[in-house]
């Protein structure tokens, strides 16, 4: 392998393209192979046993393509077969979590009001309930599934405003927002919704996603590997997907902004 080698990412369906475009932000001369898993989307409602299957027959497919490294691009993915993919394989494995350290270390010691908005899998996963736990004594945090929008971005109407707000609407307007510090992304579907989150949210309620953290990771894993991309080198990024329709590569390329 070389430090020219590829990353490889991938989703259960095109949500990990917003994770492309972070890696594409913040380390130019890295290549990436992205394979989105359409034909089985949404993860965030099957067993665990399954996704692991998935994730299996992807990254199998990611090394024989020689990638340096392999960013699980999916929080529900994550929940289910991080730690079984670390055990299977000798790169680095780099798994998503919802960002809600992040959220919660905004108030600087006092107490905050978060809502994760992720699958439902993700919020029943002991990951994720292990994650809760070193927070929850200090600050409330509501568990929100949101598995519509999900189906939104996958079926291309991420452009209807109407449908989006209505969807949002349906999970959110249970609470009271005022009272909100701040909403945490759990889902890198969810990160193509951040206009839409805006517009229903109080100005002083933050929106946080992991995509930030989780690329800077995995460019401090790199580091450490001697396994940067050369500088100066332009990166490139292949797409491929299960699903063949060629209505999920037109939208692949839409959302990454191509």
């Amino acid at each position: 392998m070389t430090s020219n080698a590829p990353i490889g990412v991938f989703d259960s369906g095109l949500g990990g393209l917003s994770v492309v475009r972070q890696i594409r932000r913040d380390l130019p001369n890295e290549s990436v192979l992205y394979f989105g898993d359409s034909a089985h989307a949404p993860y965030g409602t099957r067993e665990p046993e399954q996704i692991k299957g998935f994730c299996f027959d992807i990254c199998d497919r990611f090394i024989d393509q020689g990638v340096k490294a392999i960013v699980v691009a999916c929080n529900t993915a994550t929940s289910a077969a991080v730690n079984d993919l670390r055990a299977r394989y000798t790169i680095p494995i780099i798994g998503m979590e919802p960002a809600l350290k992040v959220a919660c270390d905004r108030g600087h010691g006092t107490r905050q009001h978060v809502i994760v908005a992720a699958t439902p899998l993700t919020l029943r996963e002991r990951k994720f309930e292990r994650l809760v736990q070193r927070f929850d004594d200090d600050h409330e945090i509501f568990k929100q599934p949101c598995p519509d929008l999900v189906r939104i971005v996958e079926s291309g109407h991420l452009d209807d405003h109407d449908l989006v707000m209505d969807t949002l609407h349906g999970y959110f307007d249970r609470y009271d927002l005022t009272g909100i510090d701040s909403v945490v992304l759990g889902c890198t579907h969810f990160v193509f919704y951040r206009n839409y989150f805006r517009e229903l949210l109080p100005e002083n309620t933050a929106i946080i996603d992991g995509n930030a953290g989780t690329v800077n990771h995995l460019e401090v894993i790199l580091e450490s590997l001697g396994a940067l991309a050369e500088e100066g080198r332009e990166g490139t990024v292949e797409l491929s997907n299960s699903d063949h329709d060629p209505r999920i590569m037109t939208l692949s390329h839409t959302l990454l902004g191509e």
